[in-house]
């Protein structure tokens, strides 16, 4: 049985379904959750407040879906593609999510107001993180684009470790250069070439460059969803992402286009 709040918040959403914001009277949205005008305002102290705890109910359902099909058991590009398809898929159908993902707000949901400082915070600690705001559209990208990026670096510790595991003692890991201890004539050569180089330094700028590809990548599959959500194209979303994380680079992957405020790095 669901919580006074979540039957007020799915009343509100149903609300929303048949008519503008603007025309909702909190006492419908009461009724409708089968609780009273007063249990409401206590649980988020007026309209703003249910409008801003709306906006986070999407968002935190959103990244749970994200995550959720970023935890399957499927290669690296299947899963970015999942996420850009599920994303369009999910922001067409719902539309305050779209809102949320485009910065696109209308007349009939419009940005709620933030919070005014001079406004005592509320007692109850969903509501209060309600009141923080949602995340904006850039923020909302960079959280997407991390989580992609992290479950997907874990995926490749948890291969690198099954790789070493099923390595012979002695025998050389082929994805890193140098020989091996049971080679003393490349042992020797690396001690020359040492001077030379730094193995350390390589594998480190090495590293660096793979995590800057693999957030290029994780970033720009969520931004071709978004582009698609606002401009569709005569192609599915799904092809397009597919060719960019998976197309090799003819330039080194720069920066991240967006970063987390700290205010969202916080969620």
């Amino acid at each position: 049985m669901p919580t006074a709040r979540e039957a007020l918040l799915r009343s509100a959403l149903a609300a929303l379904a048949e008519r503008p914001w603007s025309a909702i009277r909190m006492v419908d949205v009461a009724s409708g959750a089968g609780v009273s005008r007063q249990t409401l305002y206590n649980e988020f102290g007026g309209k703003d407040g249910l409008a801003r705890a709306l906006m986070r109910r999407e968002t935190d359902r959103y990244l749970r879906g994200v995550e959720r099909l970023l935890g399957e058991r499927a290669a690296a590009a299947d899963r970015l593609v999942a996420v850009a398809e599920w994303t369009v898929g999910e922001a067409r159908a719902r539309p305050l999510l779209r809102a949320l993902l485009t910065g696109c707000w209308g007349e009939w949901f419009p940005a709620p107001p933030a919070v005014r400082e001079t406004t005592a915070a509320s007692g109850v600690p969903a509501q209060r993180r309600a009141d923080a705001g949602p995340p904006g559209t850039a923020d909302l990208v960079a959280l997407v684009r991390d989580r992609s990026a992290a479950a997907l670096r874990q995926d490749q510790r948890d291969q690198g470790q099954r790789d070493q595991g099923q390595r012979e003692p002695g025998q050389r890991d082929p994805s890193r250069g140098g020989p091996s201890r049971s080679d003393p004539g490349r042992r020797d050569q690396a001690r020359h070439d040492q001077g030379r180089r730094d193995p350390d330094q390589r594998d480190h700028g090495q590293r660096a460059y793979d995590r800057d590809e693999l957030l290029y990548r994780c970033e720009l599959a969520v931004r071709l969803a978004l582009a698609h959500l606002i401009a569709p194209g005569a192609e599915s979303v799904g092809p397009l992402v597919r060719t960019a994380v998976t197309a090799p680079l003819r330039v080194p992957p720069r920066a991240p286009l967006s970063a987390p405020s700290p205010r969202a790095g916080a969620r």
